[in-house]
């Protein structure tokens, strides 16, 4: 973790237009400097021992290595923060989160067409996401630990099933997401996630989960029923609605502003469960830069929700469930390892 002095970086890339930007972006700021660049795997595994950076930016096409290879023997060997930089694409995204399982904090995503225009429009969200790689737990040694904690709970009998689970998760929360649901029975609640993706990696991000877990997990799409058994994604381009239809919930996918500079929002999706459902949801905050969420975590708890965070030792980047818990919006403060049975624990 780095504190109060500039955070050495290191760019890793074969691209010398994507080393030229990513180097003007971080040099303007006062608290980046980049003490390097490398275009392979294996000169930048020299420059980490000599310059020892404090976060590598990691590009995953690369010739000699690949960058999925250097980062999964960069995790076992010396573990640190690392920010991918990943194409936006559906195979891009499915590497990614290769990359994210392996250890990776978090990823950059890079424009396919006008790359040197395109990438400098995120500049902001770049250095950002360097600035909290940087202060990251990086989990790279606890990866065998985590899959090993992973079986399945048994089902359990509800008595109300009108309960709903709804999540809201940033940096780190695609890989939590993963290791809750892996463990939740099928007979469970429905869930409703809000994760802050790009659009070309959500349906990706909801076949994965589908693939691995129990449950049944869908992109979700405006006029979908939500139904118990099923998880429903917001698509990273909208912000997850739930509405009353009846007796029943429904998804609605809105194209309003960004909330919190998010679009999906987690606050939003919060807030919409205030008008059909706050006593029956179950609301988790999971890891995640910022504090979108918080305060519709606050009303929910306030109508009547149950509300839980993840802790801060279990949680990649702490700022959306610190945030919660500083509102006094969370009833229970609960580790990753121990959120599914946690979960289970309050089905009613």
């Amino acid at each position: 973790m780095v504190t109060g002095k500039k955070i050495r970086l290191l760019i890793v890339d074969d691209s010398a237009i994507v080393r030229q930007v990513l180097t003007e972006i971080f040099s303007a700021t006062d608290d980046i400097e980049v003490v390097g660049t490398a275009i392979d795997p294996l000169i930048a595994r020299d420059k980490i021992k000599v310059l020892r950076p404090d976060v590598l930016t990691l590009d995953i096409e690369m010739p000699r290595m690949d960058g999925i290879t250097f980062l999964g023997n960069l995790m076992r060997l010396r573990p640190m923060p690392v920010v991918m930089i990943s194409t936006l694409t559906e195979k891009g995204a499915e590497v990614t989160f290769k990359a994210l399982e392996l250890g990776a904090v978090d990823f950059v995503a890079k424009p396919k067409v006008n790359i040197k225009t395109e990438l400098a429009k995120y500049s902001a969200e770049v250095c950002d996401k360097v600035r909290t790689a940087a202060k990251a737990r990086i989990r790279g040694a606890d990866l065998v630990t985590r899959k090993a904690e992973s079986q399945r709970l048994a089902p359990v009998v509800r008595r109300n099933n009108r309960q709903i689970i709804a999540i809201g998760s940033s940096t780190g929360g695609t890989e939590a997401i993963k290791d809750i649901l892996v463990k939740l029975p099928v007979d469970s609640p429905p869930i409703v996630i809000t994760q802050h993706i790009p659009k070309s990696f959500s349906g990706p991000f909801a076949r994965r989960l589908d693939g691995i877990c129990d449950l049944t997990v869908h992109e979700a799409q405006t006029g979908m029923l939500i139904e118990p058994g099923h998880v429903y994604v917001a698509p990273g381009d909208g912000h997850l609605i739930i509405m009353k239809r009846g007796a029943r919930y429904t998804c609605v996918i809105n194209d309003g502003p960004p909330v919190n500079r998010h679009k999906p929002s987690v606050d939003v999706m919060f807030r919409s469960l205030l008008e059909c459902a706050a006593k029956d949801v179950l609301a988790v905050m999971l890891t995640g830069m910022g504090n979108d969420g918080s305060a519709g975590m606050l009303e929910l708890l306030q109508a009547g929700a149950k509300t839980t965070a993840q802790d801060e030792a279990s949680s990649v980047v702490w700022g959306m469930p610190g945030s919660a818990v500083k509102l006094s919006a969370v009833q229970s403060i609960i580790s990753l390892s121990n959120m599914a049975e946690h979960l289970v624990g309050q089905y009613e």
